[in-house]
């Protein structure tokens, strides 16, 4: 039995009429006939009667109709298999990320990529920006998106996105009710901040801007991710600055107020070994690409 008397056998299923067949084939109807009578052969069991008028399938040829399909869909796809992993399109992604890329696109790269590319599954990994770079050094990560312009010379970067912060308070605090916030109406307030070893870069720019703006922040908490820094907010016990995707967590009780001051926003890369060569790692950089618009 070969895989061509099933598709002829399957086309003749369907119309059964030699003729009709036989030209959406693109063969004439002896042949068509000979691979018929042989798949009989092998199969062991008559599969349609035919006379001058018509052609009919046997109760053989019924049941074997699905079972016919059901091997070429079968052989369809191990073929499409080797051909992506012959092409390093099938096996696994393992890629790194930061929390706030939930609400900064990243959902749709995997949705698209997911769509384009099935065979290849994603594995993703929550981390901090410091522990992205060390993961991806190691070979442990094929690809990362960090919040940090300390991008070693070795990795291969692209910009992603670059969103302004926003003041998050309470909603019940004085200042919640505003159009805007100069950060000085923030003296003396106690800060909710996301840890200097998660985002040093983070860390270090919100006490510059601080102090251009006149005084050192009382930095009360510090947090391992960017949720729970407005989830600290949501329950009253203090305030933060806060990348305005985050906006988009809805927390109950938490309100979100533009800086008057433009001076600081929150870049996000996306990182990857240069010296990789990874069909599969390309076509999800071309995701990235294509995804989102500013990726630069």
């Amino acid at each position: 039995m070969e895989f061509r008397h099933l598709r002829y056998f399957l086309v003749l299923a369907e119309e059964l009429h030699f003729g009709r067949a036989a030209r959406r084939l693109a063969i004439s109807q002896p042949p068509l006939s000979l691979n018929i009578q042989q798949l009989e052969a092998s199969v062991g069991a008559r599969l349609l009667t035919r006379n001058s008028k018509s052609v009919q399938l046997t109760a053989a040829g019924l049941a074997f109709v699905p079972a016919a399909r059901a091997l070429l869909e079968q052989a369809a796809s191990a073929a499409n298999l080797a051909k992506d992993v012959g092409e390093g399109m099938a096996g696994s992604l393992t890629i790194g990320f930061s929390g706030t890329m939930l609400f900064s696109g990243l959902p749709l790269i995997l949705a698209r990529f997911q769509e384009d590319h099935p065979r290849l599954r994603l594995l993703l990994k929550e981390l901090s920006s410091s522990e992205q770079l060390v993961e991806l050094a190691q070979g442990r990560l094929d690809l990362g998106f960090v919040h940090t312009t300390r991008v070693p010379p070795e990795l291969s970067h692209i910009r992603v996105a670059s969103q302004a912060f926003v003041g998050c308070l309470p909603a019940a605090h004085v200042l919640a009710g505003q159009a805007t916030l100069e950060l000085a109406q923030l003296q003396g307030e106690p800060f909710a901040v996301v840890s200097k070893t998660v985002s040093p870069d983070y860390h270090e720019r919100i006490l510059e801007l601080c102090a251009a703006s006149g005084f050192d922040p009382e930095i009360r908490y510090e947090l391992r991710h960017w949720l729970s820094v407005v989830s600290l907010v949501a329950q009253g016990m203090g305030v933060a600055l806060v990348p305005a995707a985050l906006q988009q967590s809805a927390l109950a009780g938490a309100v979100f107020v533009p800086l008057q001051e433009d001076a600081m926003t929150y870049e996000t890369h996306c990182l990857w070994k240069t010296s990789r060569d990874s069909p599969a790692l390309a076509a999800f950089v071309h995701a990235v690409r294509t995804s989102l618009p500013m990726a630069t």
